[in-house]
């Protein structure tokens, strides 16, 4: 068994943030399981990409990834995850596949960083960088949205 990843404790309102998010991929695979209707699963996912993924990938664009620099590989790829993602969030049509689609991938998205880009910025990173991220990225109180909860 391998031993649990020890985060930064600057970028654990970052980590906190994924737990939430992978979340919301456990909430739209319980959606459909329970055959809910997908126009209401779909309701949910785009509150969630607004109120709380869209902020989240504004936070590490703009402040934990030119730690390594948007040259970097491992940042060029967080980056085609985020686009990707947007693009599958703005889907209107063919909602199903593209929950499906959605679920899969912000998982091994969340995967990749938690495992992979984090640890390597977390190598890298100074205090002041980490510090400079910590000043801007205020963390907030999760807020779940109640009107449909779809997966009780």
């Amino acid at each position: 068994m391998s031993k649990p990843i020890k985060r930064h404790q600057d970028l654990q309102p970052l980590s906190r943030e994924h737990h939430h998010s992978l979340l919301l991929c456990w909430k739209i695979r319980t959606g459909f399981k329970k055959q809910v209707e997908p126009k209401r699963i779909k309701r949910y996912a785009d509150w969630f990409f607004d109120n709380h993924i869209q902020p989240h990938f504004e936070a590490e664009e703009q402040f934990i990834f030119p730690i390594l620099g948007k040259d970097h590989e491992l940042v060029k790829k967080a980056m085609s995850h985020h686009r990707r993602l947007f693009r599958l969030f703005n889907i209107s049509n063919e909602i199903e596949k593209a929950l499906g689609l959605i679920e899969e991938e912000l998982e091994q998205h969340i995967r990749f960083e938690e495992r992979i880009l984090f640890n390597k910025i977390q190598e890298i990173a100074t205090s002041d960088e980490l510090e400079l991220f910590k000043k801007h990225h205020r963390e907030k109180q999760f807020e779940e949205n109640t009107k449909d909860e779809f997966w009780k």
